[in-house]
């Protein structure tokens, strides 16, 4: 019998007692057991008690799921899953009862059940519970994974979640410490004065970042909308309106490619902060992420892929054209020259438009030859005003920005700037961005004229930062791939 095979007559087994609990007035589906314990409250209590007397009268409530049974006639233990973890619970017939032993005995792997018992130590040591009530709360129609091969498949994992967090205890627990993540950040911000705010996900001008958005249409309005590819533009409004430090952790949406590092549905933190540089936020991220590491795991050390990661302080610091000088295999005299680099992007595999800018082509060569290697936590700094169109540029040379991007273990985690708060340069900025999109560059910016009206009433000096929360949560959890820290990831269409 084939695997579909056998999944249709499971499946058709249990339906069969469904039916069978429906015909003798049992409610496979009832809603009126309410749990007063979970596993983490029993260990707690017990789990340093050696001798647990046989008169105990502590009675704990709890319910879970069937993970695993052994039966031994007129006895069996059962292993049942809780949203704290794990405990074992021991069905007597002669405590049960006949009937109720019986309705035991129909219960599968997988069923949810309510307990009620007191605590002991088995003969091998092990804390359970001697059951005095035992209720299925909901009956499983399909069966879990096999027992000892479980659920390896990574696209069946990714694709039933809820199935992978049951049968998985290591990933439920790298989304409860993604969960932890994000609340100490939010903790920091708020302790340092930042406003939390929301800003529109459905935009009617895509800005804030070079992608390629999705499109909506909404009816009432008869107007095209954009999912947001970033919050930026809205968030640099409140400045203008008076919100000095502001910070929003939500969604954004690029209409991109899927890979280990991208899901065109991710999370940021994006923050802003009137009368700051970027040099200010270079320290901040540094107070940020050390805090957010030292709280959640104790170290300011964590293992990514085999490589130890320091979060130590300071953190390296380089400009592009730096990094393209440790990493790659140019001399400073033939990149400072447009002809030479170009040459040299060519020679690495790099294809380029024989008219890109300059201040592009040397983008992509850092990309090329430095980002994998910025394994420890490393600014890079002075990006081309070319491929800043947001970011203000430096006083001591306009051919760059005041800006960095932090990377570690060869991803870019954080991006952020002093903000351009120029309307007329802002408008020239977009301007050009016009100019390449009609090109046929679909990741260029929009014209906004509403933000140019914004900066036009008065931008305080100020920097902002975007930090990649899914990326952050792979990194701290040891996770390969960004659909492992997103709970339902972007996936192809499934096949039949």
């Amino acid at each position: 019998m084939g695997l579909l095979e056998e999944l249709s007559e499971l499946l058709l087994q249990r339906r069969k007692k469904v039916d069978a609990l429906w015909e003798s007035g049992i409610n496979p589906y009832p809603n009126d057991f309410k749990p007063e314990h979970t596993s983490e409250d029993l260990f707690n209590a017990f789990g340093h008690i050696e001798a647990i007397p046989e008169d105990v009268e502590d009675v704990f409530i709890l319910a879970g799921r069937i993970i695993a049974r052994r039966s031994f006639g007129k006895a069996a233990f059962v292993q049942v899953q809780d949203r704290k973890g794990r405990f074992q619970v021991y069905v007597k017939k002669d405590t049960l009862g006949v009937e109720a032993f019986e309705d035991f005995e129909t219960l599968d792997i997988g069923d949810i059940i309510g307990v009620k018992g007191r605590p002991f130590r088995t003969k091998t040591g092990e804390l359970s519970l001697h059951a005095s009530e035992v209720r299925l709360l909901t009956k499983s129609l399909l069966p879990l994974p096999e027992k000892f091969h479980g659920l390896t498949d990574v696209e069946t994992r990714y694709r039933q979640r809820y199935v992978d967090l049951i049968v998985n205890p290591e990933v439920k627990e790298v989304f409860i410490k993604r969960a932890r993540i994000i609340q100490l950040i939010r903790e920091f911000m708020l302790r340092n004065d930042f406003l939390e705010v929301e800003t529109p996900m459905m935009q009617p001008i895509p800005g804030g970042a070079t992608a390629r958005p999705f499109v909506t249409f909404h009816n009432a309005l008869d107007r095209e909308l954009y999912l947001r590819i970033a919050p930026e533009l809205y968030l640099k409004r409140l400045l203008v309106g008076g919100f000095d430090k502001v910070f929003e952790i939500n969604r954004n949406f690029r209409n991109e490619g899927i890979s280990v590092r991208h899901n065109p549905e991710f999370t940021m933190m994006e923050f802003y902060q009137a009368y700051a540089t970027f040099e200010d936020l270079m320290d901040y991220t540094e107070e940020l992420f050390c805090y957010v590491v030292e709280q959640l795991l104790g170290t300011r050390e964590v293992t990514c892929q085999g490589e130890v990661i320091s979060f130590q302080r300071p953190w390296k610091r380089l400009t592009v054209k730096e990094a393209i000088l440790e990493f790659g295999t140019i001399d400073a005299k033939s990149l400072e020259d447009r002809d030479l680099a170009y040459a040299y992007a060519k020679s690495i595999g790099i294809d380029l438009p024989e008219d890109v800018g300059y201040g592009k082509l040397i983008t992509e060569i850092f990309e090329e030859v430095a980002e994998t290697k910025l394994i420890q936590p490393t600014f890079i700094t002075s990006y081309p005003t070319e491929v800043s169109p947001l970011s203000r540029k430096s006083d001591n040379d306009p051919n760059v920005v005041d800006r960095f991007e932090l990377f570690c273990h060869g991803r870019e985690i954080a991006n952020a700037f002093s903000e351009l708060n120029d309307p007329v340069d802002q408008k020239e900025r977009f301007l050009a961005q016009v100019e390449a999109k009609d090109k046929g560059d679909e990741e260029a910016h929009f014209m906004d004229e509403d933000y140019i009206r914004a900066l036009e009433h008065g931008m305080p000096p100020a920097a902002g930062e975007g930090i990649g929360i899914d990326r952050l949560v792979m990194l701290l959890t040891d996770s390969p791939s960004i659909r492992d820290v997103i709970l339902f990831p972007q996936l192809r269409k499934e096949s039949k």
